[in-house]
C-alpha cells in the first residue's frame, strides 16, 4: 500500500498552516508560518498540480501502473482539501493575527475602510511611487488580444459602464508587488502604527487610470502556470542556452491555477477564464488579496514580537586552528547547521584559495547564494593559478536563472565549469581540496546534507562531515572524476564504491543490504531496529522492503519532513513503523540513515531523499560515520528529535497528524535540546 505523494505533501504544508495558529509563538514568527505556507502552496501549483490533473485524465490501464488506480478522484480531493486549508488560512489571519496586530499598536487595513485621515496620504504614494509601475490592458481592445498575465503576478480586473449605460469594457490592471514593497506604511494615529496593501492603493485610485467613465467594480486574480522543465533525454548542443529559453518560456506556460477574488461575480470569472483559455478545473476562489507570502516582508517597527534568534555556536578548536587543513589531519569535523557557525566551511574554500600548497579544488553545486561567499573563493583560487573544477546543476528548479548568472561569472575567472547530462541532476553536495607538501600529497573532502549556501545555513537543517580518511578522499576522486568526464568515462562500469555509497552505483544495493541484515536480526530473535529521517519517502521498492521489515519484527523510527508514501500504523503491514514529522523555526533538512542500535549501529548521511528521482536520476553521496564521536552526536541527534513533545506530529495512514504528547508541563523541543546539547559539548 502506497499514500499519495500529493495528499501527504498536503498534510505537511497544513502542519506549517497550524504553527501561524500556536499561541505559544510571538505574532511575527505565526506570520512568517502564513507567508511559508502560502509560498508552498504556490510552488504546489506550478509545480505538481499540473502532473495531478494529467494524471486524473489517464486511462486506468496506465494510472495502475503510475499507482493511481485508487485515486481516481484526486484531483477532487486535493481541490477539497486545499479549500479547507484556504478557509483555515483566512480565519487565523482575520481572527487571531489581525486583532493580534492591532493590540499590539498596528492597524492592518485588511479588507478594510481607510480612515478619511489617510486617504490624501495614499493618493500622494499612488501618484509619486505607484502610477509609473502601472500598466492598465483593455481586454476588449487590440491589446487584449496579445495580453497575457505572467506566472504569479497580481492583477486586477476592472469592469467599466459606457456612458450609454448598457457597454460594458473589461480591463486588466497589474499590481507591481514584483517590483515595489507589497506594504506601505502610513502616518500613525492615536499611537497606533498603520499598514496598508500597495493593492489598496491602488483600488482607492482606480479613477486615476480610467478617468471620465464609471467603475462598475474591481477584483483581485493571479496566475500559477507551470513551471516543471521538462528537458527531454533527447536534448542535444548547448544546455545552457536549453535552460534559459526554457526560462523564458516558464512564464508564459499553461494555467495550473486561476486563483480569483471570492467576490467576484460568475459571469466575469466566465470572461477572464475565456480570455485566457483556462479550464473549470484550474480555478481556484480566493481572498481580496492573493500572494500572501509577502506577509514575510510585513513592517516590524522594531517591536519584540519575534523568537530570539539562536546565536551559530562556534567550536573553539575550529576557530583557533588558524589553519583548517591541519585540524583535518588529526581529527574529523562535523558541523550540526545552524546550531553551529558556518565559518568552518567559508575558511576551507578562503584558506584553499590562499594557500600557495593547493592545486586543486573540486566542488558540486546545486544551490548558491545570491552574493556566494564560496563562488568568490573559487574565483579567486582559479584567478591565483588553482585548477578549479565546478560541477554545477543548472537544472534545480527555481535556480537556475541564478546559477547560470555564476556560472558565467566563474568561467569568465577562469573556473572550469562541467555540466551534467540532461537525465541526470547532480545533487551531492560534495567538495575536495589537493595539496603538494614538498613530496607529500594530501587531500580533504567535505560532505554536507545540505547546500554550500550561507545563507539557507542560517536557517535549514543540515550536517557537514568534513575530512582528510583516505577511504573517503580515494572514492571522492574516481566520483569526481567520474562527473568529470561523464558517460565517455572509460571504466565508469568498474567504479566500486566501498566506503562512500552513490546514487547511480551502490546506493540502492547498501539500503537495501542494511534492511536486511535488520530483518535477519529479528527473524534470529536479536534487537532489530531501523531510524532514517529525510525530507521525502516516496520509492516504492523501499517502501516494500520496510513493509517487509515490520513483518520480521523490526522496530522503524522515521522522521519525514513533508511527502510520505508509506503508511503506518496498520496491523499485519506496517504495525512498527512510526512515523514522525517536525515544522518548527527552523527547516528540518538533515538526511540520516541508522541501522541498528548502540555502539554497533550503522550511521549514514548523506544529500539523497528516499524518492525514485533522487535514488535513480540523480547524483547523491551518503558517507557512513565511522568515528565514534562523530556517530554519538548523530545518534544523540536522532533520539533528541524522536523525544520532541512540542512542534512533532505522528502521521497516520488516513493522512491526518496528531501531535505527540508528552508531559503537559515541560514540553520536550528538539531543536531547542539540540542547541543546547552542542553547546554543553563545546
Amino acid at each position: 500500500m502506497l499514500q499519495n505523494r500529493d495528499l501527504s505533501w498536503l498534510g505537511f504544508n497544513l502542519n506549517v498552516l497550524q504553527e501561524a495558529s500556536n499561541e505559544a509563538l510571538p505574532l511575527f514568527e505565526r506570520m512568517k508560518f502564513l507567508s511559508i505556507f502560502s509560498s508552498n502552496l504556490d510552488e504546489f501549483f506550478r509545480v505538481r498540480y499540473p502532473a495531478v490533473v494529467t494524471l486524473s485524465k489517464l486511462n486506468n490501464k496506465i494510472k495502475a501502473k503510475a499507482s493511481m488506480n485508487n485515486n481516481d478522484d484526486l484531483a477532487e480531493k486535493i481541490q477539497a482539501e486545499i479549500n479547507h486549508h484556504l478557509n483555515e488560512f483566512g480565519r487565523i489571519l482575520t481572527k487571531e493575527i489581525i486583532p493580534l496586530l492591532d493590540q499590539n499598536g498596528i492597524v492592518f487595513y485588511y479588507n478594510a475602510d481607510i480612515k478619511e485621515t489617510h486617504k490624501k496620504e495614499i493618493k500622494e504614494i499612488f501618484c509619486c511611487k505607484v502610477l509609473a509601475f502601472l500598466q492598465p490592458v483593455f481586454l476588449n481592445g487590440n491589446d487584449g488580444h496579445h495580453f497575457l498575465p505572467e506566472n504569479n503576478q497580481l492583477y486586477f480586473a476592472v469592469t467599466m459602464q459606457e456612458s450609454d449605460g448598457t457597454t460594458l469594457k473589461q480591463a486588466v490592471v497589474n499590481i507591481p508587488s514584483n517590483k515595489l514593497q507589497r506594504f506601505f506604511t502610513l502616518s500613525p494615529i492615536d499611537g497606533k502604527e498603520h499598514v496598508i496593501f500597495v493593492d489598496d492603493i491602488i483600488r482607492e485610485n482606480m479613477n486615476f487610470l480610467f478617468p471620465n467613465i464609471e467603475i462598475v467594480s474591481v477584483h483581485s486574480f493571479k496566475f500559477n502556470r507551470d513551471a516543471e522543465l521538462n528537458l527531454a533525454d533527447e536534448y542535444s548542443g548547448n544546455l545552457l542556452d536549453k535552460i534559459e529559453k526554457n526560462l523564458k518560456k516558464r512564464d508564459i506556460g499553461l494555467p495550473s491555477r486561476f486563483l480569483y477574488e471570492d467576490k467576484m461575480p460568475h459571469h466575469i470569472q466566465l470572461f477572464l477564464a475565456n480570455a485566457f483559455s483556462v479550464k473549470h478545473e484550474d480555478m481556484f476562489a480566493g481572498g481580496r488579496y492573493h500572494h500572501l507570502s509577502d506577509l514575510a516582508a510585513f513592517p516590524m517597527f522594531n517591536k519584540n514580537l519575534e523568537l530570539q534568534k539562536f546565536k551559530p555556536l562556534v567550536d573553539n578548536p575550529i576557530e583557533g586552528c588558524g589553519d583548517i587543513f591541519k585540524l583535518l589531519e588529526v581529527q574529523d569535523v562535523l558541523l550540526h547547521l545552524p546550531y553551529q557557525s558556518y565559518n568552518p566551511i567559508l575558511s576551507f574554500f578562503s584558506q584553499a584559495a590562499v594557500d600557495a600548497a593547493v592545486t586543486d579544488i573540486y566542488i558540486t553545486l546545486y544551490r548558491l547564494a545570491p552574493d556566494s561567499h564560496i563562488a568568490h573563493a573559487l574565483m579567486s583560487a582559479a584567478k591565483n593559478g588553482k585548477n578549479v573544477v565546478v560541477f554545477i546543476e543548472l537544472k534545480a528548479r527555481f535556480d537556475e536563472a541564478n546559477n547560470i548568472k555564476w556560472s558565467r561569472t566563474m568561467k569568465a575567472a577562469g573556473v572550469k565549469l562541467v555540466y551534467s547530462l540532461p537525465q541526470i541532476k547532480v545533487h551531492s553536495k560534495i567538495a575536495l581540496v589537493k595539496k603538494n607538501i614538498g613530496e607529500e600529497k594530501m587531500a580533504y573532502a567535505i560532505l554536507s546534507t545540505g547546500n554550500f549556501n550561507e545563507v539557507t545555513a542560517k536557517f535549514y537543517t543540515d550536517h557537514v562531515l568534513m575530512t582528510s580518511q583516505i577511504a573517503i578522499i580515494k572514492e571522492m576522486e574516481m566520483l569526481f572524476s567520474f562527473l568529470e568526464h561523464g558517460h565517455k568515462h572509460a571504466s565508469a562500469e568498474k567504479i566500486n564504491f566501498q566506503e562512500l555509497l552513490v546514487a547511480q552505483f551502490n546506493l540502492i544495493d547498501e539500503l537495501e543490504k542494511r534492511i536486511n541484515i535488520e530483518v535477519k536480526n529479528a527473524k534470529k530473535g536479536l534487537p532489530a531496529f531501523i531510524r532514517i529521517k529525510v525530507n521525502n519517502l516516496e520509492e516504492p521498492n523501499l517502501i516494500r522492503l520496510l513493509y517487509k521489515a515490520n513483518k520480521a519484527g523490526v522496530k522503524i523510527e522515521l522522521i519525514v519532513r513533508s511527502i510520505c508514501c508509506i503508511a503506518p500504523g496498520i496491523v499485519g503491514m506496517s504495525e512498527h513503523i512510526t512515523v514522525r514529522r517536525i515544522v518548527d523555526r527552523f527547516l528540518e533538512h538533515t538526511r540520516l540513515f541508522i541501522f541498528g542500535e548502540g555502539n554497533e549501529a550503522v550511521v549514514f548521511m548523506g544529500s539523497a531523499d528516499l524518492m525514485t528521482r533522487n535514488l535513480y536520476h540523480r547524483i547523491e553521496v551518503c558517507v557512513p560515520i565511522r568515528d565514534s564521536t562523530c556517530k554519538k552526536e548523530l545518534l544523540d541527534y536522532f533520539d533528541m528529535q524522536w523525544a520532541d513533545t512540542s512542534k512533532s506530529v505522528q502521521l497516520l495512514a488516513d493522512y491526518t497528524n496528531v501531535r505527540v504528547e508528552g508531559n503537559a508541563i515541560e514540553k520536550e523541543n528538539a531543536q531547542s535540546n539540540i542547541y543546547e546539547y552542542l553547546k554543553n559539548r563545546l
